[in-house]
């Protein structure tokens, strides 16, 4: 029977790796002609460099050189969308063969990183609400406090420069959440790069630039240090030719250039083009919320009966997973399976997988205590009962205390339901493309921050409740038998 389950439990595992190798990406993918296909990883919410457009195409400055590039050197490329953070750690545990993100040339990267030939050379502005007229110069942030955007030059050249100025800063990971804290006047001010943050003001963000620009480290494209060194040559090679050509320029010009379209939307018009592609990460939160379920599920049923045996041993094994999985933050162990395992075993996790198994195991965990305290909650009386009448231990246990156990455990089991399915939106942290990361991507291009939320939490709103409602059906058609 021990063998049984570690084998159900082994294989359960080869299937979810299966799963995630067989081709899932769960991110947009642009190719070109011929040749080797390299992985790019890139930002999402960096507009005019990286955005998505209504099509639900990855576009931008990066996007278009990327591609040019491409076809001038003619190698294949997919992209992975996974925002500026979890790119560049993609790129540092080999999840990724480069990185294109408006990311500048800094001494710091360039000891992890080796960088191109500077594609743009960019600059620090700061950037306060359009309808504040106090704030003009670095000298009247004092006491106050500044958003910037984690990992940006903005943020470096905040770093520098707020103990002179006596300024507090506020981090984000995101430049729309940046622009919101300072439209809310939680922060007084931002620090961004000039093309980005001039972008959002063209397109009436509510905000204003009142500072000239900063010299600022100019942008490249990064591979791994001493790795791929072929994709490089060809991105120098290419990003030449295409300077010579115009083609550069060209690119340029459109979104930056005095022609670059700007279209205002009415909020209502705004919310329904967003809606398939909020529809589409909506069926992906659910998409993972059934497999992970399923998954925990298994993995609770095995360890759930291992802590209520009789065997000393499974009991400890049981114990140590519940406290490991049940301890980690869930953040934490999606950083970990993700980045930190590849990294160190030297092998490509696929975001499905990772994704998967993070959940599986988080859940799991918080599975095995419900059918725990579920079996353990019938009186013990009612097993003795069943033995002194001669009945087996497994047929006792199958026949008289489960289906009492399952009754108490249906509670519970909903609620997991509920947190897991809300639990997939933190794994937009490494790149997950679900309900909240697709929220993230539309407000890229729109800053409509609260009609696109405000969608969102809807949405999910009505999800749980329908869930949650059948659930309730289900729980009574089982109490009665």
């Amino acid at each position: 029977m021990k063998t049984t389950k570690v084998s159900f439990f082994v294989l359960s595992l080869i299937l979810l790796l299966v799963a995630g190798l067989s081709g899932w990406s769960g991110d947009a993918s642009a190719t070109s002609n011929a040749g080797k296909t390299y992985v790019i990883g890139t930002d999402i919410t960096f507009a005019p460099f990286e955005y998505q457009d209504e099509n639900g195409d990855y576009v931008g400055i990066d996007m278009d050189l990327l591609d040019a590039i491409a076809k001038d050197q003619n190698f294949k490329y997919e992209i992975k969308a996974l925002g500026f953070n979890a790119a560049v750690q993609a790129l540092e545990s080999n999840q990724v063969d480069g990185v294109i993100a408006g990311m500048s040339i800094t001494d710091e990267r360039k000891q992890k990183f080796d960088f191109s030939e500077p594609y743009y050379q960019s600059g620090v502005v700061m950037g306060i609400s359009a309808n504040n007229d106090t704030v003009k110069s670095y000298e009247d942030l004092r006491g106050k406090k500044v958003a910037v955007k984690t990992g940006t030059e903005g943020y470096s050249f905040a770093e520098s420069i707020a103990s002179k100025y006596g300024f507090t800063i506020v981090p984000f990971d995101d430049s729309s959440q940046m622009y919101d804290d300072v439209k809310t006047g939680n922060s007084v001010a931002c620090f961004e790069d000039e093309p980005v943050l001039r972008f959002g003001v063209n397109r009436n963000i509510g905000l204003k630039i009142v500072t000239k620009k900063e010299e600022g480290a100019p942008y490249g494209f990064a591979v791994s240090k001493g790795q791929n060194q072929e994709l490089m040559k060809m991105f120098n090679d290419g990003l030449t030719n295409i300077k010579a050509s115009g083609e550069y320029e060209r690119i340029t010009e459109k979104y930056l250039g005095k022609n670059a379209t700007v279209t205002n939307q009415g909020r209502w018009e705004l919310v329904q083009k967003s809606l398939p592609a909020l529809f589409k990460g909506l069926g992906k939160t659910l998409l993972y919320t059934i497999i992970s379920l399923f998954f925990a599920f298994i993995i609770g049923l095995i360890f759930g009966f291992m802590k209520v045996g009789q065997n000393k041993f499974l009991r400890g094994v049981a114990t140590v997973f519940v406290d490991i999985f049940r301890g980690i933050p869930l953040i934490v162990l999606a950083f970990f399976i993700y980045f930190g395992i590849p990294q160190a075993m030297g092998f490509t996790m696929p975001l499905f997988l990772a994704a998967i198994l993070t959940l599986s195991l988080n859940a799991g965990a918080y599975v095995t205590e419900i059918i725990r305290g579920g079996i353990q909650s019938i009186d013990r009386g009612q097993m003795e009962a069943a033995r002194s009448l001669g009945l087996p231990y497994r047929k006792a246990m199958m026949k008289i205390v489960i289906p009492q156990a399952i009754r108490v455990m249906i509670p519970s089991f909903i609620n997991q339901m509920v947190i897991t399915l809300k639990d997939t939106s933190i794994l937009s942290v490494i790149g997950l493309v679900e309900l909240t990361q697709s929220g993230k991507i539309v407000i890229a291009r729109t800053f409509a921050s609260f009609d696109i939320w405000l969608t969102v939490a809807v949405m999910y709103l009505i999800v749980i409740i329908t869930l949650t409602k059948i659930a309730d059906y289900l729980e009574v058609r089982v109490r009665r038998g």
